[in-house]
Formats: structure tokens, sequence, C-alpha cells
């Protein structure tokens, strides 16, 4: 993996970069539609690529260990042959599920223990075996296991899990290091920031993990419940120690104001489910605000979803016929607000870019900003 930083805008710290994978480059910043279980839900394959033209997605480690299974994902060639998506892919370390399962784990040095969701069999995660996972299901970039503290969260907690989660990554590093991937391409490991919302674990975290060295860097542990300011000071923390020629992740986030707001701060590349949850519950995000598409002041409403075409369901669907699709629980109603909601997120970073190459990032972002915190 290579990236390349074309340009930072004058007024703040937003970047325009390039990665180049073996699957193919990313134009940053960049948001990646979530596929949890090897699929981005009810959208196929064809529409992220040629509709929402999203330039990589992700997978979740533990989901895709659980089901289909290794076997299956190592049978197929791994995960770019498996679900027939030939961008790249990237894993989280299944991290984050395992914070999520709070009553059915247990943490030790070793690695976690945990039950499955499914049905309830007993597995042991590694870092080491975080690493080989990853290894069989094959994305381009894969990221370190590590423990994502919750919010709130005590001082002593926090340090005790960052010291920790530093340990695994050494041991990730080294395994990582020590094997090769599976199917032809190559594989490139992110390690994570933690550090709660503790000003000086953040800056230790950020300074140990710019001193693996690795080809970019992810900040993990925000966007779990702690208030949006925390989420913008902590990453203003970290962006100012992690290298400037790598990629920064901002794991989980977020809404579009908080897409924008973290841009500016220095972030490259962004992940969440909310674009496809809400679109699912009726919750539709436009370049004017956002929109419940279940009030019934857009029954008859016959004009585009977004007036600015922002997606091309937008060339083919009016707010009442979505309405009615949505309020009669068609599938179709879901899967429509999903390729909005997600060609939506798609536009912003790339109008975001726009104006950070253009030199007017600043003034453009504080009004989509407003616009964003605007319901309709």
């Amino acid at each position: 993996m290579k990236f390349n930083l074309l340009t930072t805008d004058k007024d703040t710290r937003a970047r325009a970069g390039e990665i180049t994978t073996d699957h193919g480059k990313i134009e940053t910043p960049i948001f990646m539609p979530v596929g949890t279980a090897g699929t981005v839900k009810g959208v196929h394959q064809r529409e992220l690529d040629e509709d929402i033209q999203a330039q990589i997605i992700l997978g979740n480690t533990y989901h895709l260990y659980l089901r289909p299974g290794l076997d299956i994902l190592e049978k197929a060639g791994g995960l770019h042959k498996f679900n027939g998506w030939e961008k790249p892919i990237l894993t989280d370390s299944g991290g984050y599920q395992v914070y999520s399962l709070s009553g059915r784990r247990k943490i030790i040095e070793k690695g976690v223990e945990f039950k499955s969701h499914i049905d309830g069999s007993k597995h042991f995660f590694t870092p080491e075996y975080a690493m080989d996972i990853q290894r069989t299901i094959g994305a381009d970039i894969i990221m370190a296991f590590d423990e994502c503290t919750p919010y709130p969260c005590d001082y002593k907690y926090a340090k005790r899990s960052m010291e920790m989660t530093h340990r695994w990554l050494k041991r990730c590093c080294t395994r990582f290091d020590e094997t090769d991937a599976k199917y032809g391409y190559s594989q490139t490991l992110f390690p994570i920031v933690q550090g709660s919302v503790y000003d000086d674990l953040r800056e230790r975290s950020a300074e140990f993990i710019a001193g693996m060295d690795r080809e970019g860097n992810a900040i993990g542990g925000l966007s779990v419940g702690e208030p949006a300011e925390d989420m913008y000071k902590h990453t203003d923390i970290v962006t100012k120690i992690l290298p400037s020629d790598k990629p920064r992740y901002l794991m989980g986030v977020g809404t579009p104001i908080n897409i924008l707001e973290t841009i500016a701060l220095g972030i490259d590349m962004f992940d969440c489910v909310m674009p496809t949850r809400n679109a699912r519950n009726g919750m539709l995000f436009t370049s004017e605000g956002f929109i419940n598409i279940k009030n019934k002041k857009w029954e008859d409403d016959f004009s585009p979803i977004d007036p600015h075409g922002t997606s091309y369901v937008d060339s083919f669907y009016s707010k009442a016929y979505l309405r009615h699709l949505v309020v009669s629980k068609e599938i179709l109603g879901a899967q429509i607000a999903s390729i909005h909601n997600l060609s939506f997120y798609i536009w912003l970073v790339k109008e975001a870019r726009k104006h950070i190459i253009a030199g007017d990032f600043h003034p453009w972002k504080t009004e989509m900003v407003r616009k964003m915190a605007t319901r309709l």
C-alpha cells in the first residue's frame, strides 16, 4: 500500500490524498460503507460500484469468522472472490465486537474468550489469531487487535487497557510480519490509537502507534457515546502526533457533521453503519439537511429526495413514493433509502476533496455543517 498526500487546506488540516492498493486506488478523504457479514445490507455490489461509486468497503472479522467461517472463505479464495467485490476491502479485527459483547466475554493478557451471539459456542481470539483470521479473509487493509474501552471509563481502566492494546499491537506486528498473504496480493496492517477521553493517554498512545512505523494508522475508542466535543478534541490531539505522510482512519465515525469536522482535523478515512441503519428507519441525509421520510408532510411531495441529485435514485423516485414504500414496509423502500444515504456520504467526502484541492474547504465546510444540522 502506498499513500500520496496531494495537498493540505490552507485554513485547516484537511488533506486530499490517494491510497494505492493491489485492488485499486482510493481517493481521500473517503467514506467506507460497512459490509459486516460480507455484504452492505440491502445493496448489490454492482450498485456499490457503479451507482454509489464506493471505492472501498469493510468486512467484519468477528462476524465472518463465525459465519460463513474461515474454511469457506479460504476455499473461495478470500472475501473478494466470495462476495464478488473487486475493489479494496478493509477488515476490523473484532475488537469492537468484543467491546460490545460485554456480558459474553472475558479479557485476559493472552486474548479474549467470548461466546458466539449465534449459538453460544465459546471462542478465543489472541492478537496472533486475529492476524491469521484476517490473512484468511484476505482484506487489503487489516486492523490490529485492540480493546475498545467503553464510555464513561475511569482513568485506571483506560490506562491499563491502552497499555495492553500496545502489548497486543507488538504481537500483531510480529505475527503479521512473519506470515504471508494467501491470495497473491499484499495486505497492510494499521495499528489503533486508544486512551478513552484522557488527553495524556491519547498522546501516549498516538506516540506509541506513530513509533511502530506502519503504512497507516487508525484512531479507535471514539464515537462510543462521548460528547462530540470530546471526539473532536481527542482527534485533534492525535492527528497532531500521527505522521502526516500516512493515512489516518477514524473508526466508526459518524454523522455528516462528525465527518466534516474531523476532515478539518486531518482525518482521511471513515466508516459507519449510520447511512444504512438510519435509512432502514426512514432517516435520509440530503445536501440541504436531514429528513424523516415517514412524516406525513412528504405524502404528496413528488420532488426528488435530494434537489441537488447527490444520488442516482433522485432521478427516479420522489419523496412521496419512497415514503409510501417505507411506511408500507416494502423491502424496496429500505433498499432505495440505503442507496441514497450511502451515495450522499460518498458525495459529501468527494465534495470535501474538491474544495480542499480548490482551496476553499473552510467556508464550504462551515456552510455544510449548518445545513447538515437542519431538519427538513
